[in-house]
């Protein structure tokens, strides 16, 4: 038998490294990119320096930040952790750093520097690479699998592998239907909430390094820094929030109310007690010229003002009634969201392939024998820090690996 013929469908992440992958092990490969640009999001990806993974070394902590794919992933991360991504760049002289977050970066902070070594390694293990090509449909005769593209070329190959990326309509999915597979339907994943009114007007620029965000009648929240833009709120509480709320979020027509706790650390009868004690501590201090819980200047100042108090009130002179409204501002704060807000170059959706039809350990449809799957072109999605690419690499690799597998 000669050398098996794989193809290779998306010039993404999980495209190039399941295509170098297979590569590695003698396969003659051929990657179709529908664009005629390669791994734009690793360009665009963590404001152009490309977050690689995340510093999560633990199987069953790293699966967490999987909203959809948590229990399939786990089984793939044994295959190739985050440990096996970091050796992986290493072994091809490009070195990682960790930062204090712990997402990790090419110590270049260059995205240009992961493109050139996934680009140079299909070169090198001599990956035919076709760019201006869009699948159309994929037919499977006995053994064999013929690619139809939009130029009306069809290519025959022994296996392929999907690895096309999410894509925010159903009807891209339409050729994978065809070959009997479900489509989970395609909605946002990761997107910040728009918030009009006067709350957080001129507000814009000023972040709390950690809040609680939940959903107003909803036990699910989520917590860390939350950043107050011209539009609403964005950052990583909000973001995580979006993403494991999505299907949720969708249904409400992102039409909602949120809660937020400002000082997380604090529930509802210790802020009441904090509040007692600075009454008594800081009588004669103005409340609203002296900020407290280490919040920004303006920020305090403003819910303040949503607590109804002047400009001159001391904490002595501090009612009852306005004391109850400063805490649920500070505990409590109202938001009313009306819509959301997608980065267009790091869109993520969740949806996609059904996980129940493919296999795990080797990445092949349990549907199509001989056709794999890789990427966000499967109904996974992660919240923010290198996740994503995460399962890009571990996905990609073990269809290449078992692309190649003789069985």
């Amino acid at each position: 038998m000669g050398r098996p013929r794989i193809g290779i469908i998306g010039g993404g992440a999980a495209g190039f490294f399941g295509a170098i992958t297979a590569s590695e092990s003698n396969a003659e490969v051929t990657l179709l990119e529908k664009t005629g640009k390669l791994l734009s999001k690793v360009k665009v990806s963590g404001g152009g320096r490309c977050n690689v993974t995340h510093s999560c070394f633990y199987n069953n902590l790293l699966v967490k930040n999987y909203p959809r794919g948590f229990k399939e992933l786990k089984k793939a991360f044994e295959l190739f952790s985050v440990k096996n991504t970091i050796d992986w760049y290493k072994k091809r002289g490009v070195e990682l750093k960790t930062e204090a977050d712990g997402r990790m970066f090419p110590i270049t902070d260059n995205s240009q520097t992961i493109i050139n070594c996934l680009t140079s390694e299909a070169i090198n293990h001599k990956v035919k690479i076709i760019t201006g090509e869009a699948v159309t449909s994929i037919t499977k005769k006995e053994d064999l699998f013929f690619v139809t593209t939009s130029t009306n070329n069809i290519f025959t190959f022994d296996k392929v592998l999907v690895a096309t990326g999410g894509n925010p309509k159903e009807d891209a999915y339409n050729w994978l239907k065809e070959l009997g597979h479900t489509i989970i339907p395609p909605i946002p994943s990761l997107f910040t909430f728009n918030i009009t009114g006067a709350k957080l007007e001129g507000l814009q620029g000023i972040s709390v390094p950690l809040a609680t965000v939940r959903i107003a009648g909803s036990k699910t929240s989520q917590s860390g820094p939350v950043l107050i833009t011209h539009w609403g709120l964005s950052g990583p509480a909000i973001l995580k929030l979006s993403a494991w709320e999505a299907r949720n979020l969708h249904t409400l027509n992102y039409s909602f109310t949120i809660m937020v706790n400002w000082v997380t650390e604090y529930t509802e009868d210790s802020m009441r007690e904090k509040l007692t004690q600075l009454k008594k501590e800081y009588s004669k201090k103005i409340i609203y010229a002296n900020p407290c819980f280490n919040l920004p200047r303006r920020f305090w100042e403003r819910l303040v003002t949503l607590a109804e108090l002047t400009e001159t009130i001391r904490w002595a002179d501090l009612p009852s009634k306005n004391l109850n409204k400063l805490l649920e501002e500070l505990i409590r704060c109202s938001l009313i969201v009306s819509g959301k807000t997608t980065f267009k170059e790091e869109f993520v959706t969740c949806g996609g392939v059904n996980l129940k039809e493919v296999d795990f350990t080797t990445m092949e449809s349990k549907i199509c024998p001989g056709l794999y799957f890789a990427g966000e072109t499967l109904d996974i999605d992660a919240v923010t820090g290198g996740f994503n690419f995460q399962a890009a690499w571990t996905t990609g690799y073990i269809a290449g690996k078992s692309m190649t597998t003789i069985s």
